[in-house]
């Protein structure tokens, strides 16, 4: 959806990356390297979305570190936009407010790390997770977006005892009670 928008594959992975997490960084060599692009194609978009103060930036070291602009006034809209052109949004309506008492559900891998690979890897931690409904509205969903969603089922104890194995690796939290 977006490609009809925009016609800069660059300034999409740019948007994906910085707006599907806000919390995700990057400097001009490792979004080169991230997208397989050159870094004067990277740097033309940097300076085009920061011109635009869309995204902003600050310098740590030696690098520039770039970032979305948070309190940009369209920011809401543009994650909007890139939620809703992955599909997240689907996930979140569909999936998370049809299954019963969930307390956290957050979506970890690349879609975390902003990177549009095509699978969602959607982790939901509750009591009393309706199962048959998680896969029926699972297939669903994913027919909607068409991208695959991997989804896992956690109870709060089982949460607790794998929280570990889930600590610094990005992630998404898309409902937290």
């Amino acid at each position: 959806m977006l490609e009809s928008l925009i016609t800069s594959k660059t300034r999409i992975k740019l948007l994906m990356k910085f707006f599907l997490n806000p919390d995700n960084t990057g400097y001009l060599r490792q979004l080169a390297e991230e997208f397989g692009e050159s870094t004067n194609a990277i740097r033309l978009e940097l300076n085009k979305l920061s011109e635009a103060r869309i995204i902003q930036s600050n310098m740590q070291g030696r690098n520039k570190i770039y970032r979305a602009n948070t309190g940009h006034p369209l920011f809401k809209d543009i994650r909007n936009i890139v939620l809703k052109s992955t599909g997240i949004d689907k996930v979140i309506s569909d999936i998370l407010r049809k299954l019963g008492d969930v307390e956290l559900a957050f979506i970890r891998g690349d879609y975390a790390l902003g990177k549009d690979s095509g699978l969602i890897d959607l982790v939901i931690v509750g009591s009393n997770v309706n199962m048959d409904e998680v896969e029926r509205v699972r297939k669903k969903t994913e027919r909607l977006i068409d991208r695959k969603i991997s989804t896992l089922v956690l109870n709060t104890e089982e949460y607790q005892t794998l929280q570990n194995n889930f600590k610094g690796s990005p992630c998404l939290v898309l409902l937290e009670k």
